[in-house]
């Protein structure tokens, strides 16, 4: 089963918690036991797992990676965008999560997260619901 999450950032740069949908997707498969690969089509946005408790550890590495990877610094891409895309390189495009008993396996404190880097915009999310082979 492939599926899309439709995500609307309002912000340059945000971190969009999309765990529900995610599993939502997978209780409508109806799949028990497998595979959940989530994909993110654009080449300034990501998908990223970690905490999705505190929400200080999503600001703080948002500021971590705007240190590294600052807006302006002297990039040769046209756009002006060039910082975006190498957050989405760090970041990576794609997350695959292991399916057991019809949920998502994920830490006590894990969330997946739609990492945007040039917004605001209109993104999408592709996730692909496969079943264990028995």
């Amino acid at each position: 089963m492939i599926r899309t999450i439709n995500v609307k950032t309002t912000t340059r740069t945000e971190f969009v918690d999309i765990t529900s949908r995610v599993q939502a997707l997978v209780e409508e498969s109806g799949v028990q036991n497998g595979t959940c690969i989530i994909y993110v089509p654009h080449t300034t946005a990501g998908v990223t797992i970690n905490e999705g408790a505190d929400p200080s550890v999503v600001k703080d590495i948002q500021a971590m990676l705007s240190r590294l990877v600052p807006r302006s610094s002297g990039y040769l891409h046209a756009e002006g965008n060039s910082d975006a895309h190498i957050k989405a390189s760090i970041a990576g495009s794609s997350q695959t999560l292991i399916i057991e008993g019809g949920r998502l396996v994920l830490g006590t404190w894990q969330a997946v997260f739609f990492c945007e880097f040039d917004g605001a915009r209109n993104r999408r999310v592709t996730v692909k619901i496969t079943a264990d082979q028995t």
